[in-house]
């Protein structure tokens, strides 16, 4: 049986969070000192994960399979889950949401194990700013990691890149012309309210409008249609071969195409990033619950997911958990 929701959305695509540790501190997403991280005993195991990754694929219909974290890469098996994955019926398409930092190492092995894509997170090509943002000084290392990726055939290697208002948001034409020399897709995301210190606001966010804006003073853009499910509205850079994509999730959702689900790094099912509920899985599968009794409990969880995210919504308010507990 597939993973359906009331509104008819199918969800084919499983955010699998791997830990909620992080060697980054961006200030969009937690406090200079870090955080308390998650208890080693509530965090699933190799093996959990597997079972849970193939109940998700056997049973219900999953296609693709993200890595994230925090930062995946800390997870020391994270090629064996790979391996694992790409093992069940119909090989899952399988992809890494990564800061980069120990790519340069770890890209070879993923590849070798059947990784599909890496999507890696770099806000600025600029040394100091990109020491402001995230509190360290290691822009050559994402550098480094994004050349293994390439190197390794993990393509289209993928940047994500997003905007503070104040710090880098002259940077996005930079930020673009770097990208296409070094045949990287770069998407700009919309910063949302996932922050663990709560200090986001509306008006502070760098809206896709402006974005677009920057860029076509530099650049001209032509709209790609066909998006899907994807959350990227792509357009293409001067008539070229390259397309950069923008990712409105506050200011122009796409809830009603969401085919996404998220399986927290403590066994939690999420149906969606801004939600304030979750379905524990881990629980009944140290209880020795059976895998169709595991794959009916993901269902029951997906079957309540609301139509959207509500961030227009006066009553919203931020999930409780920040997004390096959540998973991207």
């Amino acid at each position: 049986m597939q993973l359906a929701d009331r509104h008819g959305r199918i969800a084919t695509d499983l955010r699998v969070s791997l830990t909620d540790r992080c060697n980054l501190r961006c200030e969009y997403c937690m406090p200079a000192e870090g955080l308390d991280w998650m208890p080693a005993d509530e965090t699933l195991t190799d093996a959990e994960l597997v079972r849970l990754i193939g109940i998700g694929v056997r049973y219900l219909g999953i296609e693709d399979v993200r890595f994230t974290g925090g930062e995946p890469l800390l997870r020391k098996e994270l090629p064996g889950l790979v391996a694992a994955t790409k093992a069940l019926p119909g090989a899952p398409r399988t992809q890494v949401t990564s800061n980069g930092l120990g790519l340069r190492h770890l890209a070879r092995p993923l590849a070798d194990a059947g990784l599909d894509r890496v999507n890696i997170s770099l806000d600025t090509i600029d040394r100091e700013t990109f020491a402001r943002i995230t509190r360290r000084d290691r822009l050559h290392d994402v550098v480094a990691g994004l050349a293994a990726a390439k190197g390794a055939g993990l393509n289209p290697v993928k940047v994500n890149a997003v905007l503070l208002r104040g710090v880098n948001d002259t940077e996005a034409a930079d930020l673009l012309r770097w990208c296409m020399e070094h045949d990287y897709s770069l998407r700009f995301i919309e910063q949302m309210p996932l922050d663990a210190q709560h200090g986001w606001t509306r008006t502070g966010m760098v809206t896709a409008d402006e974005t677009l804006a920057r860029l076509e003073q530099e650049f001209s853009l032509t709209p790609v249609g066909g998006r899907g499910s994807d959350p990227a509205e792509l357009f293409r850079v001067d008539g070229g071969r390259h397309t950069v994509g923008i990712i409105a999730s506050v200011t122009r959702p796409f809830c009603g195409d969401c085919d996404r689900v998220r399986l927290t790094a403590d066994g939690q099912i999420r149906t969606c990033l801004f939600s304030r509920e979750e379905s524990d899985l881990r629980s009944p599968l140290r209880a020795g619950a059976s895998d169709s009794e595991l794959a009916e409990r993901w269902r029951a969880a997906l079957w309540t997911k609301l139509p959207g995210h509500g961030i227009d919504d006066p009553a919203f308010l931020q999930p409780t958990r920040p997004m390096s507990a959540i998973g991207g």
